[in-house]
């Protein structure tokens, strides 16, 4: 195709966007190998984070009803890096605006909305490596998941599908900041949403306030679907006075997936699309 003249039919703008989204994600790893020192830290970070938080917090806290705090503490801080990976999207978004890479783009027969697919595709790809990293990390300092083949396959799912809807939100945020230094500077807000949770202690202990903002934060049902479908301890064990997102944290951590991509698709597209006017 030779013009930024879209298919006419809707099958055709359909095959055009994905086969250019998919080029874009293909740029995006190439430029992943030809710069390795991101991905190895995108790397290093979960496995440091394993070690530090597993053998630091596992000698002060006591689990609720007792049993290994690693194992408590492994669904969590695989919501935490679900949510902290948003910022390296935001980053990137923003890099590629602010160094004409867009502009590029815009100039060239590419479907306006396979950049932000390629971005947020490309970072669902390494972030399932990151897991797996995470995951062995996790194995070696005594985690295991008792849930069994299915329920284990059914946690990591939804860890992928957090991580891709957040994704468009990062995607979305560095479009509109279009500079890589502030959004370099926007990276430590990310940390009091997920510290801010049930991910590393119990809410019950918090104040009222905060209790009822950590029940409620998305982060906090992520993990307790993790614990739920991992067979860890913290686990609801019938949801009994917890809060609604703590007593369904599947239908809740999907309810979240679908909102941010409801929301932050659409709204992506457009931005990338209103930049090039």
């Amino acid at each position: 195709m030779t013009a930024l003249t879209a298919p006419a039919s809707r099958a055709g703008r359909l095959r055009w966007t994905l086969t250019d989204g998919l080029t874009l994600i293909g740029r995006e790893l190439s430029r992943l190998r030809q710069e390795p020192g991101e991905l190895i830290g995108a790397l290093i970070f979960p496995a440091t984070m394993v070690v530090l938080f597993g053998y630091v917090f596992g000698s002060a806290i006591t689990v609720p009803g007792g049993g290994n705090y690693r194992e408590y503490l492994m669904p969590g801080l695989f919501a935490m890096v679900t949510f902290t990976a948003t910022m390296a999207v935001t980053l990137r978004v923003a890099t590629d605006a602010s160094r004409g890479v867009m502009d590029r783009f815009r100039s060239m027969p590419v479907a306006r909305s396979a950049v932000p697919f390629g971005q947020t595709g490309a970072e669902i790809l390494s972030g399932v490596l990151g897991l797996a990293v995470m995951a062995a990390a996790g194995l070696l300092v005594g985690w295991r998941a008792h849930g069994g083949v299915w329920p284990t396959a059914e946690a990591f799912l939804l860890l992928a599908l957090m991580r891709y809807a957040l994704s468009w939100a990062g995607c979305y945020l560095g479009l509109v900041v279009r500079n890589e230094q502030t959004a370099d500077q926007l990276i430590p807000l990310v940390f009091p949403v997920t510290m801010l949770s049930n991910s590393f202690v119990p809410t019950g202990g918090m104040p009222t306030v905060l209790q009822v903002i950590a029940d409620w934060n998305p982060v906090s049902a992520l993990t307790a679907a993790c614990r739920d479908l991992f067979g860890n301890p913290g686990a609801p064990a019938d949801g009994a006075g917890l809060a609604w997102p703590l007593a369904h944290p599947v239908a809740a951590t999907l309810g979240w997936s679908a909102l941010l991509l409801a929301v932050f698709v659409p709204l992506s597209v457009r931005t990338y699309q209103r930049r090039g006017r």
